[in-house]
């Protein structure tokens, strides 16, 4: 639920107006001009919320301005709104109501619990909060929402199918997954016959024909309706013209076998060497983040749209759009902390056997971390909604990262692997210091959680990060990378980056004080790793502006001094007295 009272202490500092602090979860009301409009408006807002994740509503406070003046207040009383609520929604609709006294005024807060049906208003209405708007549900929004919240599971309804429609190609697949596990059970499983092993994986329904998972699995597409299931194009450019176009229909083994397959071919890599001599290879886009993509659409996407996964491929970008919205209850706000929840629970459980789900079905926390530890941006997870609504997982393509995929490379094995631990590196790369309150909405936590990831950082043993000085006893101090690991980002830190021109001037402002330079003195003076220090003497070498000047041609110890290049410094010219003037004093004085 949204933080009332914090976001009503911005209203009143003049920071934020009611419209603008208005979220998926919190939505500001006034009075209308009789309490029956009003119990109405408050009504239609509880829908909106139990119908979404449930959410705030607060009454009493005007969308426009700033400062005490926009708290209205109101003389409602708290239990007759309460039972209002109650029966203008069908099915009944129980919220809590709470009285707040702020700026002089008496407001209602009124908290709506995510719903466990769907409601509408007393007049039939469907309506369900998205962002900060309160938008009508389409009868496939409802249908799609009765029964994600009523436990049906479409996918293990029959299909009407004969185990005689299974393709001899998927099935040979199915048996392929299982035998690849090291689980002995499986492996069991992989032996028994075809219509044994469908039985014990529990494709098969009571009526011994198929269920629609089994279908959707392992038989190709059947009727005068057949859609694709996987349509890929990828491009030279974004924006350019596809360059290769692919359609897959079911059974669904194949299509996402063959489609990894083509996708994987267009994926380059670029090899790193770590600091401990290790060489890793940093893909385009990371096999394992796109297979989570793609597997994560084909279990979860709505199929009974039968509308096909869309994935755009170029060098600049991925894209993975999937049918339908998120299931019920998760947004882009809460996915890599909200508790799994399937859309379709056999089909899901069919893919964990296979290890599908186990090895690329880890959440959506795995797509995060691969793109971080490939030094790249996080995905960007994003629900539209025009005429057909889509979920789109969108990954950033483009040079990598180098330095900061080898500062995750260097990092204890238990933070390369800590999703939290990657967001907060990432978020430090671009802002010179963070509190608990910024990364809280990064990592999707509360406070308290966050926090204790980030004295783990400064105190655990990473020690990437440490609070600053003045904030050192604060509860919610603000916590910076420490010296060594601002020398190991070098460039990838935004605020450290310096221009070639900064460089050459204090480079040549130490030779003329000393004479030469080496690698170590100039890890000191710009504090970077041996990496950095070394490409900052290769170009100023290539440029002639230093020359080596040791007769150790290799090491950090190597000296360096003035180039042909090196600037002369610029002499004062010194003027002569002139003959009108007298001197100062002679020698007979």
């Amino acid at each position: 639920m949204a933080d009332v009272r914090s976001v009503l202490r911005s209203i009143e500092r003049l920071e934020t107006s009611a419209g603008k602090a208005e979220t998926q979860f919190l939505d500001f009301k006034t009075e209308k001009s009789t309490p029956k409009e009003t119990y109405q408006d408050l009504a239609e807002a509880a829908v909106c919320f139990a119908n979404a994740s449930g959410g705030s509503i607060v009454l009493g406070v005007r969308n426009g301005g700033t400062g005490e003046g926009v708290f209205a207040g109101t003389e409602l009383d708290a239990h007759v709104l309460r039972s209002k609520i109650y029966e203008l929604t069908e099915p009944h609709l129980t919220v809590i109501v709470r009285e707040i006294h702020w700026g002089g005024s008496r407001l209602l807060e009124i908290e709506v619990p995510e719903g466990l049906d769907v409601y509408s208003t007393g007049r039939g209405l469907f309506l369900r909060r998205w962002n900060d708007q309160c938008r009508p549900m389409r009868p496939a929004d409802v249908a799609r929402l009765s029964d994600d919240r009523s436990g049906v599971d479409w996918s293990a309804q029959s299909s009407l199918r004969s185990i005689d429609a299974v393709d001899p190609q998927a099935f040979q697949l199915l048996r392929t997954f299982l035998r690849s596990s090291s689980d002995g059970t499986k492996e069991r499983l992989a032996r028994l016959a075809e219509h044994e092993l469908l039985r014990e994986l529990g494709l098969l329904a009571s009526d011994q024909a198929l269920t629609r998972a089994a279908d959707y699995l392992l038989c190709e597409a059947s009727g005068p309706t057949t859609h694709d299931l996987i349509v890929y194009q990828h491009r030279q450019t974004s924006s350019g013209e596809a360059d290769q176009v692919r359609r897959w229909q079911a059974p669904m083994l194949v299509a996402f076998t063959e489609a990894m397959a083509v996708i994987t071919a267009r994926i380059g890599s670029t090899p790193v060497n770590t600091s401990n001599g290790q060489q890793i290879a940093i893909e385009d886009y990371p096999s394992a983040a796109v297979r989570e993509a793609l597997a994560n659409a084909l279990i979860h996407g709505d199929l009974r749209e039968r509308r096909p996964i869309q994935i755009e491929h170029s060098p600049e970008a991925l894209t993975v759009l999937s049918p339908g919205p998120l299931v019920s209850g998760i947004t882009p706000q809460n996915i890599l902390t909200h508790g799994s929840r399937p859309r379709f629970p056999l089909l899901a459980a069919s893919m964990r056997v296979l290890g599908l789900a186990e090895e690329l079905g880890q959440g959506v926390d795995r797509m995060y971390r691969e793109m971080v530890r490939s030094g790249r941006t996080v995905p960007r997870v994003h629900v539209d909604e025009g005429q057909t609504i889509e979920t789109g997982i969108d990954f950033r393509g483009g040079p990598p990262n180098v330095r900061l995929a080898r500062f995750v490379a260097d990092l204890p094995e238990a933070e390369q692997s800590d999703t939290d631990a990657l967001l907060i590196t990432l978020a430090l790369c671009q802002k010179r210091s963070v509190t608990a309150r910024d990364v809280a909405p990064v990592i999707q936590r509360g406070d308290t959680e966050a926090e204790g990831v980030l004295r783990r950082l400064a105190h655990g043993d990473a020690k990437i990060i440490e609070p600053s000085a003045g904030t050192v006893n604060r509860r919610h101090p603000n916590y910076k990378f420490t010296g060594p690991a601002l020398s190991a980002l070098g460039p990838a830190v935004a605020y450290s980056r310096r221009t070639a021109s900064e460089t050459d001037r204090k480079v040549i402002d130490h030779i003329r004080d000393y004479g030469t330079i080496n690698n170590s003195t100039l890890q000191r003076i710009f504090d970077v790793d041996v990496y950095q220090a070394r490409d900052t003497l290769r170009d100023l070498v290539g440029r002639e502006i230093l020359v080596r000047v040791s007769e150790q041609t290799r090491g950090v110890a190597v000296r360096y001094g003035p180039g042909p290049k090196f600037p002369q410094k610029r002499q004062r010219r010194r003027t002569s007295p002139s003959a009108d003037v007298p001197p100062l004093y002679s020698v007979d004085d």
